[in-house]
């Protein structure tokens, strides 16, 4: 097990985001393009904080702009994406982040990537299994955790008649975000990320590989997926900082993963499937979800699109606190109503077969002017015995209301 790493050692490599920013100056005036948003937020939390220094509302404001330049027939293009956030209370979730700064090469069937970049992978609803190249970023996104930060890599992609194929080259290794003492949702015992440690003695400095075979067959989009490196998802250890107070320290082992991803579509039906096998620390395990999705188009004589989703999820380790849904059904309800204001909503219910525990989600977007959109979510945990993963924030249920401004 490696020690944690020093102060310059665990910085963002600007080197890395220097060289890609000076690519288009070197070239001759092409296209560019400049959008971007701001976005108040606030959380109100239904329930009392398990720590004093938490606090039931809370009000922060985000700002993200993506500026991209094009030239050489759009051959060639440079992506740059920073994002910012500034938040009341917790310290840490006032942060920044450079989502996107990559240039990009296109000849023929071939494309070459360089720089922070984001990948998914993955076509389920309640969790993505075998999403592993970006590192999540839980400041964002504490619950559902589908936000993730910039990821520094070479990629290069061929698309061929008989599918596509992607090779990552990862460089660095980016931690996962935690909030601070007063931040919510939280862990119960706070996350000291000074304490990280690494099962590499290179660190964040490991040299990561990852590998896509994508293709369609017919009704079915196929994904299989290779990672080997640092696991993005840490361990989680009882340690104690300098003060002598009971903290949780982050732990990276190194993991190898097999992954298979699929979707068909067949009418209004939707089949769904994400699993992976992986190697760590000398186990082997396999985790997987999957589930169907049917669509009622034109629902109740309006306009409006009304799906229906149902999932499970299975996790061979059994409860763990690196994967929730280790036992866990999915019940969803997604509606579109198809009208100039784009507006959509998507409320489900996650059930743990094993605990009993339940995890309700509600999501509604709304555009409200050509450059404003409004979007609401709801998190309510119910039911949530002690032993269950989800209990360190079972008290934490909150709404939170954004209002984006698009310019």
């Amino acid at each position: 097990m490696a020690g944690a790493g020093s102060e310059s050692g665990r910085r963002i490599p600007y080197l890395f985001v220097a060289a890609a920013l000076a690519l288009p100056g070197a070239v001759n005036a092409g296209e560019f393009e400049l959008r971007g948003m701001i976005e108040p937020e606030a959380r109100i939390f239904t329930q009392t904080a398990s720590s004093p220094r938490q606090k039931d509302t809370t009000l922060a404001i985000a700002a993200e702009a993506t500026a991209k330049y094009f030239w050489d027939n759009a051959d060639q293009s440079f992506v740059f994406t920073p994002f910012a956030r500034l938040d009341q209370h917790d310290n840490r979730r006032t942060h920044w982040d450079i989502r996107e700064a990559r240039y990009a090469l296109y000849s023929g069937k071939w494309e070459l990537r360089v720089g922070f970049d984001k990948v998914f992978w993955g076509v389920t609803e309640a969790v993505h299994l075998v999403d592993v190249v970006n590192q999540t970023d839980l400041l964002e996104d504490p619950v559902k955790q589908e936000v993730k930060l910039g990821q520094p890599m070479l990629r290069l992609r061929t698309a061929q008649e008989f599918g596509t194929f992607d090779v990552f080259l990862l460089p660095y290794f980016r931690e996962r975000t935690f909030p601070g003492a007063d931040g919510r949702p939280a862990t119960d015992i706070p996350v000291d990320t000074n304490l990280t440690t690494y099962e590499s003695s290179a660190e964040e400095w490991h040299t990561d590989f990852a590998g896509r075979y994508s293709n369609t067959l017919g009704p079915f989009d196929i994904g299989l997926g290779y990672f080997q490196g640092t696991a993005r998802d840490p361990i989680l250890q009882p340690a104690f900082d300098g003060a002598g107070n009971l903290v949780l320290a982050p732990f990276y082992p190194q993991m190898k993963q097999a992954s298979l991803d699929l979707q068909a579509t067949i009418g209004a039906w939707l089949y769904k499937f994400e699993g992976f096998g992986r190697r760590e620390l000398g186990d082997n395990y396999a985790a997987a979800t999957g589930g169907i999705e049917y669509t009622f188009y034109g629902a109740f004589g309006s306009d409006g699109d009304l799906g229906t989703v149902v999932e499970y999820s299975y996790d061979s380790r059994g409860m763990n606190q690196r994967n929730p849904y280790q036992n866990d059904a999915f019940l969803a309800l997604r509606w579109s109503a198809n009208d100039t204001a784009s507006t959509s909503m998507l409320g489900g219910i996650a059930v743990d077969t094993e605990t009993g525990a339940l995890g309700f989600r509600l999501r509604g977007e709304r555009r409200l002017a050509e450059d404003y959109r409004l979007s609401i979510e709801a998190y309510v945990f119910g039911n949530v015995p002690t032993r269950d993963p989800v209990y360190h924030i079972a008290d934490d249920d909150y709404v939170q209301i954004r209002i984006a401004r698009f310019f």
